[in-house]
């Protein structure tokens, strides 16, 4: 049976399309791997002829999860709260990607409170997304995230042109800095999903 790693925030530019395929593409080699766009912009279907990871919409969400995908990646718009809290309930793991940004964090308490409300809180973890370098804001951040009560990974990704690019590279292996990234996230996401 599929896992399901579900991507969301219900806050835009937060980088949950990059970040979905990002993990989708580095599992691509070593396990049968899928994306589901749920977003009705399409930014990932829109992709979906470059991609080397198969790429459906939402409307093929239920004959993905009866296919025999190894992982199944959702990704989902800033405003899906009718369908989230199902979503939630359906995955094995929630990514909360967030940028260290004041908005970001009054925008994540919406995310948060959707998935405890769906009881799906134990399956969150906030990813730092798109991470500026020499700033104490990030952990300033980080820090009041504690009062949310969600795990925080311990894996951030920089705010490098290679995470940009690579949904028209499939992937970021050209640059060994946002490969090793990718990598100590994707391995910190697979021991979550294997517990």
């Amino acid at each position: 049976m599929a896992k399901i790693i579900l991507s969301t925030h219900q806050k835009g530019g937060v980088g949950k399309s990059t970040l979905t395929f990002n993990l989708a593409a580095n599992l691509r080699t070593n396990a049968k791997v899928c994306i589901v766009d749920m977003d009705s912009q399409g930014s990932l279907l829109n992709i979906r002829e470059l991609s080397e990871v198969p790429i459906f919409s939402s409307n093929d969400l239920n004959n993905v999860i009866n296919s025999d995908y190894d992982f199944i990646f959702i990704d989902t718009p800033p405003y899906l709260s009718v369908n989230l809290e199902q979503l939630c309930n359906l995955s094995d793991i929630i990514i909360i990607p967030t940028k260290a940004g004041i908005l970001d964090l009054l925008a994540i308490k919406s995310t948060i409170q959707i998935i405890k409300e769906s009881n799906n809180q134990d399956k969150a973890i906030i990813v730092f997304n798109m991470v500026k370098p020499n700033t104490t804001l990030t952990e300033e951040i980080k820090n009041q995230l504690v009062d949310y009560d969600i795990k925080v990974s311990r894996k951030m990704l920089s705010d490098l042109v290679a995470f940009s690019r690579s949904v028209v590279l499939n992937g970021v292996e050209e640059n060994a800095n946002a490969q090793r990234q990718i990598d100590n996230l994707t391995k910190e996401i697979l021991t979550i999903v294997a517990k």
